[in-house]
């Protein structure tokens, strides 16, 4: 059998050598329809697209993006395919192999990482000028698709499965084991007010100081949602009545902690620290949401 040379493991997709043949006919045909000046410019103008496509990436997909051709890598050296052929054999096999042992211990991928392999494997065929049809790819899903079912009918079921949801007794348990330090303080409010708009992990780690504001109902914060496509909402957050798990008062003490160890500037012009005021900021006698939004009620007796 004839030996196949694959590129070496360090190839970007800018480099191999489809995308560079395919770069190189692309500026010839723009030489001669528009001039060797206007097709540096559109040379140009496509080095910047491609600048910004990779800004614009979030990093998670770039690092899936990785990790998949990590996968297909270590297929084709397992099977003595080529990297850059992506051909429907290819892909079914492909498949196969992950469901079979294509885990780094020799056991086989679960069937929703298999298809995010696949997917992030043919991304990365085409970004290395490789290409891939869809009538191939869509034979690599289906095949995926009908040994999934095969695994189910065997009574074999990969993978963690739907994860467990948060409950108030959880929600305890974090906010009692945050330490009593200022990052302790800071965790206990993110987890607090994270909880009350069901955040994703990504949430809290993208809230800006001005993002929170004090309400007199409570807390209202300005999330950007969203994977691809952001936007902004805003998640009002009324008092809760068990005050250990309440999101304002955890909030607060955060705010009033870092002033009180790193300076006046730090301070919240919402919150008003720095001045004399109750804690809570607020008289018992004003009315807000429940933490809930079942029905308006009184403010809990414990905010002043």
């Amino acid at each position: 059998m004839t030996e196949v040379l694959s590129p070496p493991a360090e190839e970007s997709p800018s480099t191999t050598v489809p995308a560079q043949a395919e770069r190189q006919a692309l500026l010839e045909r723009w030489a001669e329809r528009h001039g060797v000046d206007a097709a540096r410019r559109l040379a140009e103008a496509e080095d910047l697209a491609d600048a910004v496509a990779a800004e614009i990436t979030p990093d998670n997909t770039l690092d899936t993006y990785a990790k998949s051709w990590r996968v297909w890598s270590r297929f084709c050296a397992a099977t003595g395919l080529p990297r850059l052929e992506g051909s429907r054999g290819a892909l079914v096999a492909f498949v196969t192999w992950m469901l079979r042992e294509g885990r780094q211990n020799g056991t086989g991928y679960a069937p929703a990482s298999a298809s995010t392999h696949l997917a992030a494997a043919v991304v990365g065929l085409r970004e290395r000028g490789v290409k891939v049809s869809g009538d191939d790819q869509a034979a690599a899903r289906a095949a995926l698709e009908g040994l999934t079912v095969k695994l189910l009918q065997a009574g074999e079921r990969r993978g963690r499965g739907q994860a467990a949801g948060g409950d108030i007794d959880g929600l305890r348990a974090v906010a009692r084991a945050c330490p009593d330090t200022l990052t302790g303080d800071r965790d206990k409010a993110l987890v607090l007010t994270g909880f009350h708009y069901a955040s994703r992990s990504q949430d809290p780690s993208g809230l800006l100081s001005g993002d929170i504001t004090l309400h007199p109902r409570g807390l209202v914060v300005a999330v950007l949602t969203g994977k691809t496509k952001h936007s902004v909402r805003n998640a009002k957050i009324g008092y809760a009545e068990d005050r250990e798990i309440c999101p304002v008062p955890a909030y607060l003490a955060y705010r009033e902690r870092l002033v009180a160890e790193h300076g006046e500037h730090w301070a919240d012009p919402s919150t008003g620290l720095g001045e004399q005021r109750n804690t809570a900021g607020f008289s018992r006698t004003r009315s807000c949401h429940c933490s809930d939004g079942s029905r308006r009620r009184r403010i809990p007796s414990w905010c002043t």
